[in-house]
């Protein structure tokens, strides 16, 4: 198993709309735990597909007080009132914003083992969930906040951007 590099914002495949899996083989199963890996190696509660240069319908999460999970194909439909919450990203290090969220999702994906599942989130899991689906969508969730705050967020990330990248190069 691997730890995977992360991409950036806005590298690709984090722009695009990932494509579903037509199949799920074992080459699935061992993404999933490189994907696990991964997040965990970066501190993150969730992990999707494209943030690893996968363009494809899957995703890690785990919420500290749930077991893990890896959805692939997910769908989901938003329930509840939509709450406030902070959110980050592991493909926008450092950069934090509150982002309005459904507050229950009902969601149907595949397990990596291609088993159907159905279940209903809620609160810090149902965020984690959609902040992942918008991965996979090719929405980061500074897509989701209003227009001046989303500019300066942005902004702030490119100045972070350039030192990282400055330092990857002189290291």
């Amino acid at each position: 198993m691997a730890i995977l590099d992360l991409v950036l914002y806005p590298d690709d495949p984090l722009t695009s709309v990932a494509e579903p899996f037509d199949r799920i083989t074992s080459d699935v199963m061992d993404l999933a735990q490189d994907m696990f890996e991964t997040m965990i190696a970066y501190e993150g509660v969730g992990l999707a597909g494209p943030q690893v240069g996968v363009s494809k319908q899957i995703m890690v999460v785990h919420e500290p007080e749930s077991k893990p999970m890896c959805l692939i194909n997910p769908t989901l439909i938003l329930q509840g009132e939509r709450i406030e919450g902070e959110e980050g990203c592991l493909s926008l290090p450092k950069i934090y914003a509150v982002v309005p969220r459904a507050s229950r999702i009902k969601v149907k994906a595949y397990s990596p083992r291609g088993k159907k599942l159905e279940f209903e989130a809620e609160d810090f899991l149902a965020r984690i969930i959609q902040h992942e689906y918008d991965h996979l969508q090719g929405i980061v969730f500074l897509d989701r906040i209003d227009i001046i705050t989303r500019e300066e967020k942005y902004q702030e990330w490119f100045e972070i951007r350039k030192k990282l990248l400055s330092e990857v190069q002189q290291g």
